[in-house]
Parts: structure tokens; sequence; C-alpha cells
């Protein structure tokens, strides 16, 4: 249960990711847009950049299947400084998520769990639930924000790129426009 509920849907995400970078990095050449400049794009002066989102979003991809109990995870100490860098943390975090034993996380959303965050605070629910409202909520934030910074840089993306992991699932001749 845990596992389904994080791991495809973590991997579908990073994925998605990858090919919004690949994308960035054909429009940025065409559109004399160089990598530093990407990697330093943010949407706000008080929030991270792109390089950061990217990494934050490996970290917590990975962080909530650690803190249910799977072992061995890749670490995401600094931010990339190019976008082979950004892939390198996507790949690595994909080829972790993908090696994951489903047994590792435990199979009760109803056990007990707690988690302690750096300045202190402490967190007392239920598996599921910190999957739901905390895990899933963080990972999130953080693949729309790089997402919205690659928009903000004026890179062409729309709903598809984002959820480019749907594509399989399409009814042929569905498809407006094509």
């Amino acid at each position: 249960m845990l596992y389904d509920a994080l791991v495809p849907a973590y991997a579908n995400g990073l994925r998605a990711l990858s090919g919004q970078l690949d994308k960035a990095l054909a429009w940025g050449e065409e559109n004399s847009v160089g990598e530093l400049q990407f990697m330093a794009a943010r949407l706000a002066p008080d929030m991270f950049p792109l390089a950061t989102q990217v990494r934050f979003s490996c970290l917590q991809a990975v962080l909530a299947p650690v803190r249910l109990g799977a072992e061995g995870a890749p670490e995401f100490a600094d931010d990339a400084g190019n976008f082979a860098g950004l892939q390198q943390q996507i790949a690595a975090a994909l080829d972790w998520l993908d090696g994951l034993d489903r047994a590792a996380l435990g199979a009760d959303g109803d056990r007990p769990f707690s988690f302690t965050l750096p300045n202190g605070m402490t967190f007392d629910m239920t598996a599921a639930t910190y999957v739901r409202d905390w895990a899933h909520p963080q990972y999130y934030f953080h693949i729309v924000a790089a997402y919205a910074v690659l928009r903000h840089m004026g890179v062409p993306l729309g709903k598809a790129d984002y959820v480019s992991y749907m594509t399989p699932y399409l009814r042929p001749g569905t498809a407006p426009g094509l």
C-alpha cells in the first residue's frame, strides 16, 4: 500500500521533470538562454533556484521511503552546477526507486509514525497520513516549482509535459489536434 502510494508517483514525476529539463535545454540553445541562467532562475527572491528545486525533488522522492523503512538511498548534498548534473541527480533517485523492495516500506499504513524536522518540530501520525499529508505535498511542491521556474524562463511547457507519463494510457484518437 505505502509503496504503491509513493514510488510509482515519484518515479513518474522525476521522469517527467527529466523530460522538461531536456526540453528546456534545447529551447535555451535556440533562444540564447544559457544553462547558468536556468540554474539560478527562481520565481521570487525568497524562493530557491531551479537547481535547488530539482535537488529537493530528488531528495523528497527518496526521503519518504527512507523514513518509512527503506535503506541505501543516494544523498543529494549539493545543487548540481549544470543540466548534466541535474539529470544525474534525477537518474540516481530513479535508479534507487526502481530497485526499491516494496516490503521495505511496510504494508501497515495505520502503524504509528513520527518524524522530526531539523528545527526540532516533531509530528505524530500514521504512516498513511504521513504519505498523504506530508510526503506528497513536499515532493509535489518542488516538482511544481521546478516546472514553474522553467515556464517563467519562457520554456514552452504545457500540462502534457508535466504529466507525460500519462501518454501510454491515452486512448487512440482522443487527443485534440493529433
